[in-house]
């Protein structure tokens, strides 16, 4: 008999996601987790393809990712943890950069969905949920990350936006700063709504106005956030604080403050979101959410494989995963006077 992923999960008594987290040698599982697992996988016999030999002879043991912009490095964690998981669980997986362009997104969708691959992974996807859902409804196995859908066939895996975002802003709000800019990303996608969201709520929450003109847009890279805060500059409006909505647009107000002689964090603190690995290293080193990205693409793989196979469902639809927030030197001061 050849046993499955879940199997293993059962037998040691851990989650699958521990299963494969442990086949994939990470760092996130204690040493006793990890010998338990590994005493299942023996007794078992379990090799991590086993469940490739259950795919009927149309599939193709390949699982397609569409991500907005390779180059911004949420979307490089992501694609790390679908890639190794669907390693471990004896699938390739075919990458496709949609370089936030919708039009070569739809067509990578085409491309990918023409039997080419057996489930197709979405991630921040700006397509309309009719085209998801008429997808889903044709029989095409899919998952969203960073996104959620009504839909009780397409699994979503996404963390708690409007959460961290009040969390960012009640930070710099517990340090004196009533005047935080606000720099958003992508206009037409969730993770920026709900960022804004959580941004205005915190704001609402302490009875601090909620003021227009401090948001800008950056479109989640670095020089748009670079630009962002030079168009907040010259609106001559007084703010101590700016939260960008990721890391690359924070890494860019650093870039314009040091230019224009703007001391962080003593005359300005910047905090960022996704915990990208530079943001430790750059002087003064930089405040920001920590998004567990790797998890993101772990658990919706795992989740599309066991739909493939047939596998019994937890249920669980929905992924939520939690993020916390970093405080580093970028924000660790009280608002200048």
């Amino acid at each position: 008999m050849d046993h499955k992923l879940i199997d293993v999960a059962k037998r040691s008594g851990v989650s699958p996601a521990t299963v494969s987290r442990v086949l994939n040698n990470s760092s996130l599982v204690t040493k006793k987790t990890t010998e338990r697992v590994m005493k299942a996988v023996e007794e078992l016999n379990y090799y991590p393809n086993a469940a490739a030999k259950h795919l009927r002879s149309q599939r193709t043991r390949t699982i397609g990712v569409i991500v907005q912009d390779i180059n911004v490095a949420y979307f490089a964690e992501i694609i790390k943890g679908v890639q190794n998981t669907a390693y471990t669980l004896g699938y390739k997986v075919i990458i496709c950069d949609a370089d936030n362009n919708p039009e070569k997104e739809r067509d990578y969708l085409g491309l990918l969905m023409n039997r080419t691959v057996d489930a197709l992974i979405l991630a921040s996807s700006s397509l309309g949920d009719e085209v998801l859902i008429e997808l889903a409804d044709k029989g095409q196995c899919i998952g969203l990350i960073g996104r959620r859908i009504a839909h009780d066939n397409i699994p979503c895996c996404l963390t708690d936006n409007v959460q961290f975002s009040s969390d960012v802003v009640n930070h710099l709000l517990d340090n004196g700063h009533r005047h935080i800019a606000y720099i958003n990303g992508y206009p037409d996608v969730m993770d920026s709504y709900e960022r804004l969201e959580g941004y205005m709520k915190a704001l609402k929450e302490r009875m601090v106005p909620f003021r227009p003109e401090l948001i800008e847009n950056g479109n989640f890279s670095e020089e748009g956030g670079y630009e962002a805060f030079k168009r907040l500059i010259l609106k001559g409006i007084p703010f101590t604080a700016v939260y960008a909505a990721n890391d690359e647009m924070a890494l860019g107000v650093s870039k314009a403050c040091r230019e224009l002689g703007i001391a962080i964090p003593h005359k300005m603190a910047i905090v960022g979101v996704d915990n990208n690995r530079i943001t430790q290293y750059i002087i003064p080193s930089l405040s920001t959410v920590n998004q567990p990205k790797f998890q993101l693409g772990e658990l919706l793989t795992i989740k599309l494989i066991g739909k493939l196979n047939d596998q019994p469902d937890d249920g669980e639809r929905i992924m939520i995963v939690q993020s916390e927030l970093v405080v580093r030197e970028s924000s660790s001061r009280q608002a200048p006077d």
